[in-house]
């Protein structure tokens, strides 16, 4: 069998990135539960001008071939921050997809811990971006299921070769699947009305003058960072990554679907942020705007949706949490989910030890699907070679 060459991708070169973004088309062609990411997002990552996160962490994409055929890819990640907020010398690995063969993706593998190991790095894991808004996670279970664009797919073998090459669990997240309600649960419509009463807190909608011009975008981006601060991985949102964030994703949501709590003091207290899912409209891209990807997504949002909704986070400022603020969120998002016709929720990835989060969902009758592993392996410095 011929050997397997694993390259630096050049970002600048349009073959190698065309060889990078398309190795997909390989390996889940004719695969109905793969959704593919639109190339324009894909080019973004190595591009400062459109990734802050480039600011304070290190990416390398490579590429493995075979006869010169594009068989593999990979991207290494060093965050900084998150290095420092975790004392941790980690290289992340991200972006990663394989063809059936073990000596593809030792290769790949092989090739962020040596970049890494370079760097004076010690451990490997992922797959892992730069920010929690990065797709995380390989898929370990319900591979007959659809992914979606906020999510990885992957094929069953992938967790397999992990295992055989010696990588183990770090941790794992699932996604928490319900049926919308016809109408709210009493217990979440009670525990709604005494706090608005006692507490004094409500849902408010935004406008993207209120997101962009009153800065509340930013206070909402600020409030993630507080809530999240104790989760794996995380690292905050530098002030370059929050203004990215705003202009491209906030203003673009359906603020009917964007219920945000407030205090007494008008003082943000939590966010939940849903669209409508774009699953299918997104397959339907085959990954590219032009010249016709782009009136999929657009028949999706404006006049033909989908039939579930995509609950991308929910946060709750630490002095609030426990005292019922996600009873607001579900008395304010389950009546507009039935008039607007969705049936279904499904959230991101939520670790499987977040017991505060997951608990929830509780009086929805969740199903738990689709867990994903962020797997690690310790290697040896330079030092110590």
């Amino acid at each position: 069998m011929s050997q397997i060459e694993v390259c630096k991708v050049n970002v600048r070169s349009r073959q190698q990135m065309a060889d990078f973004m398309h190795v997909t088309d390989l390996i889940y062609r004719s695969c109905p539960q793969y959704v593919p990411d639109l190339e324009t997002d894909i080019r973004e990552q190595f591009d400062l001008r459109t990734n802050p996160g480039l600011e304070f962490s290190e990416v390398q994409p490579f590429l493995a071939l075979r006869d010169g055929k594009a068989v593999g890819r990979i991207v290494g990640v060093i965050n900084s921050h998150a290095n420092d907020k975790w004392n941790t010398r980690n290289v992340r690995f991200s972006m990663i997809e394989f063809i059936d063969d073990l000596q593809v993706s030792k290769a790949l593998t092989d090739a962020v811990m040596e970049w890494g190991r370079e760097r004076g790095m010690e451990c490997i894991h992922g797959p892992l971006g730069i920010t929690d808004f990065d797709k995380e996670g390989m898929l370990v279970e319900d591979f007959d299921l659809i992914g979606s664009m906020n999510t990885i797919y992957n094929h069953p073998y992938y967790p397999r070769h992990m295992e055989q090459l010696g990588f183990t669990k770090e941790v794992d997240w699932v996604q928490v699947h319900v049926d919308v309600p016809e109408n709210v649960p009493p217990r979440f419509a009670r525990i709604a009305a005494v706090v608005r009463e006692r507490m004094g807190l409500r849902v408010i909608k935004l406008t993207d003058n209120a997101i962009t011009h009153q800065g509340l975008g930013h206070k909402i981006f600020q409030l993630l960072n507080e809530a999240y601060a104790p989760l794996f991985g995380f690292s905050a949102f530098s002030d370059g990554q929050i203004d990215f964030f705003v202009k491209k994703y906030l203003r673009l949501i359906d603020k009917r679907l964007m219920p945000v709590v407030v205090n007494r003091d008008g003082e943000i207290v939590g966010v939940a942020i849903t669209m409508g899912s774009l699953n299918h409209a997104m397959q339907k891209t085959h990954g590219r705007l032009w010249p016709t990807g782009w009136m999929h997504l657009l028949r999706a949002v404006k006049w033909r949706h989908e039939d579930g909704v995509e609950m991308l986070l929910v946060a709750v400022h630490p002095r609030y949490q426990g005292k019922g603020v996600n009873a607001l969120f579900f008395d304010d998002l389950i009546p507009i989910y039935n008039n607007s016709g969705f049936r279904w929720a499904e959230t991101g990835p939520q670790l499987e030890n977040n017991m505060k989060e997951l608990s929830q969902w509780d009086e929805l009758k969740p199903k738990y699907i689709k867990r994903r592993r962020c797997y690690t392996l310790r290697f040896m410095p330079t030092a110590a070679r």
